[in-house]
């Protein structure tokens, strides 16, 4: 959108008069006008408003200015911060992202380790020369499991890797949605952490280690004399 551009809300057509960048806070998320203009389109009664944004002279200031302001007999307000008024207006969607993005984070994880599950036994079958061969020379069973295991590691980190690079061009893109206990619409952007990108690796570990533990102790269990009557 720019200057000049005309949006229609409230029953009428609003001209762009400027544009403000607010450096991707919560105030990216709002559309200003004059308060007496829009209480008069909204037929609201004057003066009467849901909340207003105080700027302080300094973080340590907010405990003065909220003795000061509730102190005053005229005023009912609720003071708190701006970043924990926000915290407490999102509470179900932050809830319902969460619930949503663990049940498919869930989903994925449970499709992840069979496919995993799958590759390995299907390792497991092609290499029973070699693993009969291993176990006859006197390789024990733990190396067995240990070398499948660090292939399982190794597959399930390089595919997690390219999960984080996939995911990387999502850093900083901005989205909306509506906040149903305000009935707003709130912006935000995605941001890919340092954080986020080892949870993303130390999962896809996870994943790996529970994809490739059966299938390596069953190699490591298969009876080296069959194994070797079957080559």
């Amino acid at each position: 959108m720019t200057a000049g551009n005309k949006v229609r809300f409230g029953g009428g057509e609003w001209t762009v008069v400027g544009i403000f960048d607010a450096a991707g806070s919560s105030f990216d998320s709002e559309v200003w006008c004059d308060a007496r203009v829009l209480d008069d389109v909204y037929k609201r009664p004057a003066n009467i408003f849901q909340s207003a944004t105080v700027h302080l002279s300094s973080a340590d200031a907010f405990q003065e200015f909220k003795d000061a302001v509730t102190r005053d007999p005229r005023l009912d307000v609720d003071v708190s911060r701006e970043i924990d008024y926000y915290a407490k207006q999102s509470q179900s969607m932050t809830r319902m992202i969460t619930v949503l993005g663990g049940l498919v984070a869930a989903v994925m994880g449970i499709g992840a380790i069979f496919g995993a599950l799958n590759s390995m036994y299907s390792a497991v079958s092609e290499r029973g020369r070699e693993i009969a061969v291993m176990r006859a020379l006197g390789f024990g069973a733990l190396a067995v499991v240990f070398s499948f295991l660090v292939e399982a590691l190794l597959i399930s980190f390089v595919g997690g890797a390219i999960g984080c690079l996939a995911a990387l061009p999502l850093n900083g893109f901005t989205t909306s949605s509506m906040n149903w206990q305000t009935f707003s619409h709130l912006a935000f952007a995605f941001q890919v952490t340092p954080s986020l990108l080892v949870g993303g690796i130390i999962f896809a570990l996870g994943m790996g280690v529970a994809g490739g533990m059966l299938p390596a102790i069953h190699a490591a269990l298969r009876p080296v004399a069959s194994a070797l009557r079957s080559l």
